[in-house]
């Protein structure tokens, strides 16, 4: 072990006996009493030296036997030391991809913070690249949720959606203007392929026809899918056909999207464990039994050729936060969107949360003692997220 304070948090001194590491309330750590010699051996803690080295140091300070592990476990029991050369051999051979390394040296700094065991944050982000994530949806959000993705190291995304680009699907970070004609999926892949720090191999453009979600046998298995149509009805009111696949295997799935303005990200389900679209189909027609028969008329032809309110902010501050939940999955965190759904609408911008709660009728079973099943139900908005 090479321990090194972590460098993400930002070091200062309240007085001459207590350091503060960190600057937000959410991460921040007051460390105290810190005497005169322990506070100049903090900066030895650079991770270019193993224990054995560092209690040399210590000596040759004239601080006590023992007191450099007694130091070592009170900061590693704060959260506040990382390991150089931990996280095992994915992390290694992360570590000697030095390009790929480098464009990720944020997303590895904001793993730190946010978790305590030396050397967790490199294991989970070099866990990212062995795993496999489907974006349905290559409009507006879609496009965006899949390069963020790819950015953050997840090793394969990959993008499911039909027809061509058109010039409302063009967003920053998404479909380009250059791609305008041009078949949906073919063109959200190469996106993927420009963001990704880590290049994927690239597919072979002799297939002309959409490929089926079971292609890839013998790849890795799906960690988890992202649902965000284009069409905004299939957020607001998802359908539960269509993710029929998804939950007889067993896979998670997150909503993402946006509709007349409102976006949405969430529900995060967890198939048997979470509310799901047939849950949330039947709970809205428990409470208003002409709900069928409006998604009916809204979903009719006419309706659906409508260009979506779909205003470029939005989709995209939606798309960042619909990729900020599933990274947070992925790395074995449970976001709010898990049996939740958030929503903001312009000009407002509020988010808050709508619980999406299993319903007993569902044969899903995730009403039989699935998560968050203790819970009483609320109709109203319950939490407020801040920003």
């Amino acid at each position: 072990m090479h321990p090194i304070l972590k460098p993400a948090l930002r070091r200062g001194w309240h007085d001459l006996n207590t350091v503060q590491f960190g600057v937000t309330p959410a991460h921040a750590v007051v460390l105290g009493p810190v005497d005169t010699a322990t506070g100049s051996f903090l900066t030895l803690l650079d991770g270019t030296r193993g224990v054995p080295l560092l209690r040399d140091e210590a000596r040759r300070m004239g601080l006590p036997d023992g007191h450099v592990d007694a130091l070592l476990d009170r900061l590693t029991g704060a959260g506040l030391i990382d390991d150089a050369t931990g996280g095992g051999p994915e992390a290694d051979a992360l570590r000697r991809r030095t390009a790929v390394l480098d464009r990720l040296r944020p997303d590895h700094a904001a793993l730190t913070v946010t978790t305590s065991e030396p050397a967790e944050g490199m294991r989970k982000l070099a866990a990212r690249h062995t795993m496999r994530v489907q974006v349905r949806g290559a409009g507006r959000v879609g496009a965006v949720i899949a390069s963020v993705l790819a950015a953050a190291g997840v090793g394969h995304v990959d993008v499911r959606d039909g027809g061509c680009v058109e010039p409302w699907d063009v967003a920053p970070g998404g479909q380009t203007t250059e791609a305008v004609g041009e078949r949906r999926e073919v063109a959200a892949q190469r996106v993927v392929r420009a963001t990704a720090p880590a290049r994927p191999p690239r597919p072979d453009r002799r297939r002309t026809a959409p490929r089926p979600a079971e292609h890839e046998q013998g790849g890795p298995q799906l960690s988890l899918v992202i649902v965000a149509p284009r069409d905004g009805l299939g957020i607001h009111s998802p359908d539960p056909v269509a993710v029929e696949d998804l939950m007889a295997a067993g896979i998670p799935h997150l909503y993402a999207g946006v509709v007349e303005a409102t976006g949405m990200v969430g529900p995060l389900v967890l198939p048997g464990g979470t509310g799901c679209a047939r849950c949330l189909l039947l709970g809205r027609a428990d409470r208003d039994p002409t709900w069928p028969r409006l998604l009916a008329q809204w979903g009719s032809g006419r309706s659906s050729r409508q260009v979506q309110a779909c205003d470029v902010g939005l989709s995209t501050a939606v798309a960042g936060l619909a990729a900020a939940h599933g990274l947070a999955f992925l790395d074995g965190e449970l976001p709010s969107s898990t049996g939740a759904r958030w929503e903001t609408s312009a000009p407002g911008l509020d988010w808050h949360a709508r619980p999406v709660w299993p319903h007993p009728e569902c044969p899903c079973g995730a009403g039989e003692g699935g998560y968050g099943k203790e819970t009483p139900v609320e109709e109203e908005p319950h939490d407020t997220m801040a920003g």
